[in-house]
């Protein structure tokens, strides 16, 4: 209908958070990207940062936390979905609920760490003052494919390495 305003997909917004999950590969994280949306705007970017900023908790969802707390002025994110390419960690889980954000839609899951109900559903505790609602597996395939590549090609550049320092000691 003339004038009605179409609202984004999932499936949009979640290639927004791969192209963050991209900037992280380009400087040599595991490619894992976020955004959070509000009222179908995005207010807040991440990706994963651990290695450049030797920071265990720079993972993609806590520094796109950080970067809208910041631009709001404000460490509640109420009425925002948070978009992550893969399955939030325990970690994670715990500054999702603390912010206070309503939504969790995710791609990859993991099946190591994820505590969205892969491993275990961090989400769902009776003992939450907030509760989350979650959707995983949006472009699970693209999020899936990004993190095997990496780990791909990190495999066989360590492979590469290895045989070149044999072949110096030989």
């Amino acid at each position: 209908m003339c004038g009605e305003r179409t609202v984004p997909s999932h499936e949009y917004w979640m290639s927004q958070a791969i192209d963050c999950a991209k900037q992280a590969e380009l400087i040599g994280e595991v490619p894992v990207g976020a955004i959070i949306v509000k009222e179908n705007q995005i207010i807040g970017r991440g990706y994963n940062q651990v290695i450049s900023q030797s920071d265990a908790s720079a993972h993609a969802e806590i520094q796109a936390i950080k970067n809208t707390g910041k631009s709001l002025n404000n460490y509640r994110l109420v009425e925002t979905t948070l978009y992550v390419t893969l399955e939030p960690c325990m970690m994670c889980v715990g500054a999702i609920v603390h912010a206070r954000i309503k939504q969790v839609v995710f791609g990859a899951y993991d099946k190591k760490t994820g505590m969205a109900g892969t491993c275990e559903n961090c989400f769902d505790k009776p003992y939450h003052n907030h509760q989350v609602e979650t959707l995983g597996g949006v472009l699970e395939q693209e999020c899936a494919q990004l993190l095997q590549n990496f780990f791909k090609t990190r495999r066989k550049a360590k492979k590469l390495n290895n045989a070149a320092v044999s072949h110096q000691l030989d």
